[in-house]
């Protein structure tokens, strides 16, 4: 028995279920470059922030047309609606995908953080490391800038050398010298003896 899908092609099915299904995709994909496009611009991404609004613009263009065309369509607007949110959870997931940019990474430890200091030298993290006082004592402050992709490697170093360390993390808009790890970092070397998880 053939199954029947000749429905597919009717104006009502076209109307009721294509047309919202496409505004909805579409919507998706407008918003998606429209969120990145804003981190772009907080990053200081000249070139990336209006390419990716051209395609941004195109595309909501046609979408907007498409509720324009029949703005009683309650079934478009809710496809519109839609496409809109589900857009800005998933330029969120894109970008965060991307890992771009760098942060700084703010450390302070109450113990011995010579391991820890060892340690983040050793897999080619450029480290700052000044000491202070803090409410109940000598404390450690360790500064260090990082792509965001190293960002969940510095933290599990820090979980594993200083467990019950402080640490903030910040956006930098721009870095020039220093030491940032390249894209490809060295592997880090094996630290032995009394490098071992800290207190």
């Amino acid at each position: 028995m053939a199954l029947d899908i000749s429905f597919i092609g009717e104006p009502e099915f076209f109307s009721l279920v294509v047309l919202p299904l496409l505004i909805f995709f579409a919507r998706i994909a407008d918003v998606t470059f429209g969120t990145l496009r804003i981190i772009f611009i907080s990053r200081g991404m000249k070139l990336l922030a209006p390419f990716v609004a051209f395609f941004e613009i195109i595309i909501w263009l046609v979408a907007i047309g498409q509720v324009f065309q029949d703005i009683g369509s309650v079934v478009n607007i809710i496809a519109y609606a839609g496409g809109f949110a589900v857009g800005n959870y998933v330029g969120i997931l894109v970008e965060e995908r991307m890992a771009i940019g760098l942060n700084l990474i703010r450390i302070i430890t109450q113990y011995d953080a010579e391991e820890l200091i060892l340690a983040l030298k050793s897999d080619g993290f450029g480290v700052t490391a000044v000491d202070a006082n803090g409410k109940h004592g000598p404390v450690k402050l360790i500064f260090l800038v990082v792509k965001r992709k190293d960002i969940s490697t510095v933290i599990k170093m820090v979980h594993q050398y200083n467990p019950n360390a402080f640490y903030t993390i910040a956006d930098v808009r721009s870095a020039k010298g220093g030491d940032i790890p390249h894209l490809y970092r060295k592997p880090r070397k094996r630290l032995t003896g009394r490098f071992r998880k800290g207190k």
